[in-house]
């Protein structure tokens, strides 16, 4: 049995196994509650000792250190999964945490970026780069970013296979291992195979001095073996300013909203969003809806039987 110093080791141990949570989930978790373990070992106590009042002191702490409301929520969030996995253990024979009412989050609306800005990303992306093949990589991995909406992680780790064959849909792994198809745009497709040709002939040159060839559709030197988060990040930034647009305003992550926020400009279903994204939850996805109120006001202006009418009018009201 786990001693209570243990207890966050083994609880990632079977959210690895038993979850499936993915590795920046549980680097996540394991800060949240080394941070919780730390404040609770400079009193004297541990996770076994911790009481109901501890936990709520702990947060009072938080919101004292300046944490926002969505950083107390997440740290909340952890400590009730790790008194779950203790209770569920025979660990504790009770949960101190369940009661506590969180701060809750704040629902900002997502940061997004205008199609415009997003054409000038993708006609910027074949022109950075010291190669050609480099460019090509860039050209693949911003065409596929926009036209998919894939998660940064999703992008860079894409195994080959899924690319073979000129498919008009790919095979995306998400959060937890799921997996979900997502359809390539025209564009998408020409880049992919483009960078593909470029990518397997460097395989060949490598394989030829016994390099073995990477699984991976994005290779790189990297301990993961592909192209990783922070070095697609960078790119992305001076991608931004070859494209005129601020760095500070352009991240993978907005590039994603960007592709639900111009999917429902144009009438998508958010179900059909909600899919495409990976989210488990529609109340996820529902947050885009923000950008429909200006689209529904048009509609209502422009066809409501009784704003239509009030226009034919004469400004002495007859018609």
């Amino acid at each position: 049995m786990a001693s209570a110093d243990h207890w966050i080791s083994a609880f990632l141990d079977a959210q690895a196994a038993e979850a499936g949570a993915a590795r920046n989930t549980l680097l996540a978790y394991g800060r949240d509650l080394k941070d919780v373990q730390d404040w609770l070992r400079r009193r004297g106590l541990n996770w076994a000792l911790a009481s109901r009042a501890d936990v709520e002191a702990y947060l009072v702490h938080c919101d004292a250190q300046g944490f926002s409301r969505a950083t107390r929520a997440r740290r909340l969030s952890a400590i009730r999964q790790l008194y779950r996995f203790a209770y569920d253990e025979g660990l504790r024979a009770d949960n101190p945490a369940i009661q506590i009412k969180g701060p809750g989050r704040t629902k900002s609306l997502p940061k997004t970026l205008s199609l415009e800005e997003v054409d000038a990303l993708l006609a910027a992306a074949p022109t950075q780069g010291r190669r050609p093949e480099d460019r090509l990589r860039n050209t693949c991995l911003m065409e596929l970013l926009y036209a998919t909406g894939m998660r940064v992680t999703e992008l860079v780790s894409l195994p080959v296979a899924a690319a073979r064959g000129a498919p008009e849909m790919i095979l995306v792994r998400g959060k937890g291992g799921k997996e979900r198809l997502v359809p390539l745009s025209a564009p998408a497709r020409t880049a992919l195979g483009d960078w593909l040709r470029a990518r397997d002939a460097e395989q060949e040159a490598a394989r030829l001095k016994g390099v073995p060839e990477s699984r991976f559709l994005f290779p790189s030197r990297s301990a993961e073996g592909h192209l990783t988060r922070h070095r697609f990040y960078l790119l992305i930034k001076e991608i931004a300013v070859a494209a005129g647009i601020s760095p500070d305003k352009v991240t993978p992550h907005r590039l994603r909203h960007a592709f639900a926020t111009h999917l429902l400009q144009n009438g998508a279903d958010l179900r059909a969003i909600q899919s495409l994204l990976g989210h488990a939850d529609l109340a996820t996805t529902e947050i885009y809806t923000h950008v429909l109120e200006e689209r529904l006001r048009e509609l209502v202006e422009d066809h409501h039987p009784l704003v239509a009418g009030s226009r034919a009018q004469d400004p002495d009201g007859t018609a």
